[in-house]
C-alpha cells in the first residue's frame, strides 16, 4: 500500500470515527470468510458497517476524534462495527458474538464516551432509535385518544341507557 492510499484510509477512517454513533473494536481471529460475510450482513440489515483495517492507520485517523479512547484495543486482528444509530452496531456485534466465540468484543466508544465490554453490552440492550421514536409517537396519540374517548363516552351512555329503556318499554 503506497502513501496516497494509506492517506485516503486514513481518511476514510477519520469521516467514520467522526460520524458514528457508536464504534465497537472486536478481535475476530480465527474467523472463515463466510462468518465475516455473516457478519457484515447483520450489519447491513441493522444499517451498521463493518470494517478490517490497520491498527496504525487507525490509530492516526483517531486523533482529535471524539472517540479517540478506542486507540488502547486496536492490537492484534481487530474489526470496527459502527453505525450513525448509537445502538445499532452494537446490537450487532453484541449478537454476532454469542453466535461466534471467536469474535471476541474489547469496547468501544459512543461519541466521547468510552464503553468497555460491559458497556458495549449495555448498550446492546438499549432501545434503537427507531423503536424510541415509535414509542414516543404513542406517547403524543394516546392522549388525544384519551380526550376523544373521554368526550364519545357520555354519548355513548346515553344511548345504551335509551336503548335500555326502550327494551324495557316494549317489553311491558
Amino acid at each position: 500500500m503506497d502513501r496516497a492510499q494509506k492517506e485516503k484510509v486514513v481518511d476514510e477512517l477519520g469521516q467514520i470515527f467522526e460520524s458514528s454513533g457508536v464504534v465497537v473494536v472486536a478481535h475476530y481471529e480465527g474467523l472463515t470468510v463466510a462468518e465475516m460475510q455473516d457478519l457484515r450482513a447483520r450489519a447491513r440489515e441493522a444499517e451498521a458497517s463493518v470494517r478490517v483495517a490497520k491498527n496504525r492507520l487507525a490509530k492516526i485517523a483517531l486523533e482529535g476524534k471524539p472517540c479517540a479512547s478506542i486507540a488502547d484495543y486496536l492490537s492484534g486482528m481487530t474489526v470496527l462495527t459502527f453505525s450513525e444509530d448509537p445502538v445499532a452496531a452494537a446490537k450487532v456485534a453484541e449478537g454476532f458474538s454469542k453466535d461466534n466465540k471467536k469474535f471476541e468484543i474489547l469496547g468501544g466508544a459512543m461519541g466521547e464516551t468510552a464503553l468497555d465490554r460491559a458497556g458495549v453490552e449495555a448498550t446492546s440492550k438499549l432501545p434503537s432509535r427507531e423503536e424510541l421514536i415509535s414509542t414516543i409517537a404513542g406517547m403524543i396519540g394516546a392522549p388525544a385518544s384519551n380526550i376523544a374517548g373521554a368526550i364519545g363516552a357520555p354519548a355513548s351512555n346515553i344511548a345504551s341507557i335509551l336503548s335500555t329503556i326502550e327494551e324495557k318499554a316494549e317489553a311491558a
